[in-house]
C-alpha cells in the first residue's frame, strides 16, 4: 500500500469535521437513517460526490507505439455472464476490436460458468495451435490445468484480468487489483468523513474469495484501510460475509445475515463489485433504507452509475477496460512475434500469484467514481450518456452527465 493512501486512511478518519477539498456528500438529505448509527452520524446518505476522490497509485500503463503488427489466430476465453455483466459488454468486443488492430485473428469465447465447457475450449484453440491463450478462468484449478495443456504445446498463456495461483501462464494484465480494495475502503471513509459521520459500523461483502484471487487482493486492500481505523477506534467492522463463487443470486442472503450479525447498525457497505450493491441496495430498500447507507461498488456498469446517479450508490470504480484489452494485444502479438514483451515498451513487474510464483504483471490504474465524475466513463467511451441516463434523465442533468 502506498505512504499517501496510507496517510489517507488516517487523515480522512481524523478530519470529521469536514475534509478540505470534499464536497459535502449527500447534505441536501435532511431525513435521520433508521439504520442505526455511530455517535454523531444522524443524516447517513448514500449520495457522494468527492471533488477529490482517492487515487490509484499503478503507473504500468502500455506505452504504445513499440508493437510491431503480428499474424495469427489467438485464443480467447471468458469465464462467465454471471459474476459480472462486463464480459459480454466489454470485454468480449473490446479485445476483438485491440486483437485486430495488431493483426491477429481472435477467436473470443465465454465458458458460461461451465469449467468442463472451459477446458473443451481450450483444448480446441490449443489443437488449432493459436499462437497465443487469453483466459479468464472460472477458478485457478481449472485455469491451472489449461495453462499446463497449453504449455505442453508450446503455447504462451496470458492470464487475462485474474490470475491462476499455482498455474503455469508466465503473464498477467489486469488493474491493481489491492489497490482496487484500498480505493473503495478510502473512498467509503472519505464519503462518510464528508457527512462528519463518527464511528461508523461497516459491513464488508466480499467477492469469490474462494474462487478468484482478485476478490482475496479486494479484500487485503480493504483491510489494509480500514483495519488501522479500526484499531484506532476510528470505526468498527461490525460483519463480514463472502459472496461464494460470485454468484449474486446469493448475495441478498449473505447479506441479510451479515446485517443480523451487525445488529442491524449499519452506516457503510463495502460491496466487492456493482453486482453485489445492487443487492444490497435491494435489501435495504425492503427494509426503507435504499440511498440512507454508503456503498461501494466496482465495474462502472449501466446499474451501478445509475445507481451512484440516483444517489443509492456511493462510488464504482471504473475499470477502462479498452486500456486493458489494449495491454493484452500489445503483449499477445509481443508473443505471437516471439519478442520479449520489455523490448516492445512493455513495463512489467514480477507479481506472486498467492502461492508464491512470481508472474510478469502488466498492472493498470483503476479510477473511483463518485457523482462528481461519472462523465469520465462517458469521456473514455467506455458508455454512452444516454445508456447511463436511461429513464434517469434529471437525475443525470444535475450532475451534468451529458
Amino acid at each position: 500500500m502506498s505512504n499517501n493512501v496510507r496517510r489517507g486512511a488516517f487523515v480522512a478518519a481524523a478530519l470529521l469535521a469536514g475534509t478540505a477539498g470534499l464536497a459535502a456528500c449527500g447534505s441536501s438529505n435532511n431525513n435521520s437513517s433508521s439504520s442505526g448509527s455511530g455517535s454523531g452520524s444522524a443524516n447517513v446518505t448514500a449520495a457522494c460526490s468527492l471533488s477529490n476522490p482517492p487515487k490509484s497509485t499503478a503507473a504500468s500503463l502500455p506505452s504504445g507505439g513499440a508493437v510491431s503488427k503480428a499474424s495469427g489466430k489467438v485464443g480467447v476465453i471468458l469465464p462467465d455472464t454471471t459474476s459480472s455483466t462486463r464480459y459480454q459488454l466489454f470485454d468480449k468486443p473490446l479485445l476483438t476490436k485491440q486483437l485486430t488492430a495488431v493483426g491477429l485473428t481472435p477467436d473470443v469465447q465465454n465458458a458460461q460458468g461451465d469449467k468442463a465447457k472451459f477446458a473443451q475450449i481450450a483444448s480446441t484453440m490449443i489443437g488449432e495451435g493459436v499462437k497465443v491463450l487469453i483466459i479468464d478462468s472460472i477458478d485457478a484449478a481449472s485455469g491451472a490445468g489449461v495453462e499446463q495443456q497449453a504449455k505442453q504445446a508450446g503455447i504462451p498463456v496470458i492470464d487475462y484480468d485474474r490470475v491462476n495461483g499455482g498455474g503455469s501462464a508466465s503473464y498477467y494484465v489486469s488493474f491493481d487489483n489491492e489497490d482496487v480494495g484500498r480505493l473503495q475502503a478510502q473512498t467509503l471513509v472519505d464519503c462518510l468523513d464528508a457527512q462528519h459521520v463518527s464511528n461508523p459500523n461497516i459491513i464488508m461483502m466480499n467477492g469469490g474469495t474462494d474462487t478468484d484471487h482478485n476478490a482475496v487482493l479486494f479484500k487485503q486492500g480493504a483491510h489494509e484501510v480500514l483495519d488501522p481505523l479500526q484499531q484506532k477506534g476510528k470505526l468498527k467492522i461490525a460483519a463480514e460475509a463472502t459472496v461464494k463463487g460470485w454468484n449474486t443470486a446469493e448475495a441478498p442472503t449473505d447479506f441479510n445475515g451479515a446485517l443480523s450479525s451487525a445488529n442491524n447498525n449499519v452506516q457503510g457497505i463495502v460491496a466487492a463489485n456493482d453486482d453485489i450493491a445492487n443487492a444490497v441496495i435491494g435489501v435495504l430498500k425492503e427494509r426503507g433504507l435504499d440511498g440512507r447507507v454508503a456503498i461501494t461498488g466496482q465495474d462502472s456498469q449501466v446499474e451501478g452509475l445509475q445507481n451512484v446517479v440516483t444517489g443509492k450508490q456511493s462510488m464504482t470504480i471504473f475499470k477502462n477496460i479498452s486500456i486493458e484489452a489494449q495491454a493484452t494485444a500489445q503483449l499477445a502479438a509481443a508473443l505471437a512475434n516471439g519478442t520479449n514483451p520489455s523490448k516492445a515498451g512493455l513495463k512489467l513487474s514480477p507479481l506472486d500469484d498467492g502461492t508464491g510464483r512470481k508472474i510478469q504483471a502488466l498492472l493498470l490504474p483503476p479510477e473511483v467514481i463518485t457523482q462528481a465524475n461519472v462523465e469520465d466513463v462517458v469521456k473514455a467511451k467506455a458508455l454512452t450518456a444516454a445508456e447511463i441516463c436511461k429513464g434517469i434523465t434529471s437525475d443525470c442533468q444535475k450532475l451534468g452527465v451529458k
